[in-house]
């Protein structure tokens, strides 16, 4: 095992100890990147000798922090002083912020080592990650299917041991559905939790940023360190963010477990039925019998689509007369529905997204966690931005193949994407667990027991990629990405 395919956990271990230094893990994590990033594309910006410069000074002193010595992977989002940030788009191609975002910050303050950003769609708008200015980024299971977005190129350099940590966010999935599509783990947690300084609106369930890595504890270790309060954002609340690297013991026999294949009624492919239904089985043998609570989020769909229509227009409104003619065609489609949407439907999506909260939050009167699938659809073609049918079903717009995390997103519950084996083809297949909000702590926890579990079969452990073969791989990720 090469130092860059240590769990964060253990790699901080071994440098609080000595036996491995913060340069020797950053190297490895740099040769990774050298070996495998021509066929995936998903690190397009690398820190190199400033990443190398931070690894000397951190094994220069005590190990304090919690990532002390731990390279971090930023998504292209999320400001980094004087290191490129691009938002993917290509008129910031030469970005260069003086300051870090909060979230960089954090990372920093924690002794983390920024080795470089990651591949997101323009402005992060969309579940495929291609943009013009950096073109696509491959799958590691199969590098012409897509890794899913926005956090696509932090989930695949997590997984391909790029770095042990990467950063992301989440608006309607975009920690989840990259977390699912290349068999690691993202967190979506309570609203306010991790607090987003760039918001663009006071109060709102979107916007969310979080950690991937590839296991649950090294995931709430990075949690723990990016959570907080911060007086720049209204929704950041006071909350003991060291704790959530804590994770409590789980005997199953104490919990109650929910299933959902789709929400009540959401679309979802039947090879990803088959899937679930098979996880479900296998999970029972250990977990013991499943509920079955009464789940409805159907109109979440819709209401995802008009709540976010005033967010569009705060987000984008003083920059729409500016775009090009080959702008980001999601984030058009959004703001011109946006437009063109009355207030009173906004105002009636709104109320209805309350009611719908109050629905499944009490769902967990009955069950500690849900499950459910991550997302509706296997991995396809990067080439192709989005499934237009599922099962002969017409998608409706760019968001409608993201139902099944999108509506979490309504609802604003902590979910974690959790890796659980291959799909029928042979790509990563993953899960949400659920939970009720601002119990994160106990999700996570819950998460992790799971995960022990699923790693005890080999159909459901979290599925490895085959570094050799894709050091050997040639794609086109980034010359007809650009075009996609």
């Amino acid at each position: 095992m090469e130092p860059c395919d240590l769990t964060a956990v253990e790699a901080r271990h071994l440098i609080g100890t000595g036996e491995l230094t913060s340069v020797e893990l950053t190297t490895s994590c740099l040769e990774r990147i050298d070996a495998v990033d021509p066929a995936l594309n998903a690190m397009i910006t690398r820190a190199g000798e400033l990443a190398l410069d931070a690894a000397a000074a951190s094994d220069g002193t005590r190990p304090v922090g919690p990532l002390h010595g731990l390279p971090v992977a930023i998504k292209d989002l999320q400001a980094t002083a004087d290191l490129r940030t691009t938002y993917g788009s290509p008129g910031h191609a030469d970005h260069r912020p003086t300051a870090d975002a909060g979230i960089v910050a954090r990372v920093r303050d924690a002794g983390g080592i920024v080795i470089g950003k990651t591949n997101i769609p323009e402005f992060s708008i969309g579940a495929n990650t291609v943009n013009p200015l950096f073109g696509a980024t491959g799958n590691p299971f199969g590098v012409d299917l897509t890794c899913g977005g926005s956090s696509g190129g932090s989930g695949v350099a997590i997984s391909t041991g790029m770095a042990p940590l990467a950063t992301g966010s989440d608006h309607g999935g975009s920690l989840r559905i990259p977390a699912a599509y290349s068999g690691v783990v993202g967190y979506r947690a309570t609203p306010g939790v991790v607090p987003n300084e760039g918001r663009t609106v006071t109060q709102t369930f979107y916007s969310v940023q979080g950690p991937m890595a590839r296991t649950v504890a090294d995931t709430a270790l990075l949690l723990s360190v990016i959570a907080g309060r911060s007086r720049l954002d209204p929704m950041a609340f006071p909350l003991d963010a060291p704790a959530l690297a804590q994770l409590d013991p789980i005997d199953f026999d104490d919990i109650r477990i929910g299933v959902s294949e789709d929400l009540g009624g959401l679309l979802v492919s039947s090879t990803i039925r088959r899937t679930f239904r098979d996880r479900v089985e296998r999970l029972a043998r250990i977990a013991g019998a499943m509920d079955r609570p009464a789940v409805d989020l159907r109109a979440a769909p819709d209401v995802d689509w008009r709540v976010r229509s005033d967010l569009f227009v705060a987000q984008y409104g003083r920059d729409a007369d500016g775009w090009s003619d080959d702008f980001n065609p999601n984030i058009r489609q959004s703001y011109d529905s946006a437009l063109a949407t009355p207030m009173a439907d906004i105002a009636a999506a709104r109320r209805t997204q309350m009611e719908l909260y109050q629905q499944f939050q009490a769902i967990f009167d009955e069950v500690d966690v849900l499950i459910c699938p991550t997302v509706s659809v296997p991995p396809f073609p990067w080439t192709q931005r989005n499934p237009t049918e599922i099962d002969g079903t017409p998608v409706e717009n760019y968001m409608a193949w993201l139902a099944l995390t999108s509506s979490i997103s309504v609802v604003g519950h902590p979910a974690v994407a959790l890796p659980c084996g291959l799909d029928e083809q042979g790509t990563p297949f993953g899960i949400q667990v659920i939970g009720p909000a601002y119990a994160d702590r106990r999700v996570l926890s819950i998460a992790h027991a799971l995960e022990a579990a699923l790693a005890g079969d080999p159909v459901t452990a979290r599925p490895i990629p085959d570094i050799e073969s894709l050091a050997a791989t040639d794609s086109s990720c980034r010359d007809l990405g650009r075009a996609v």
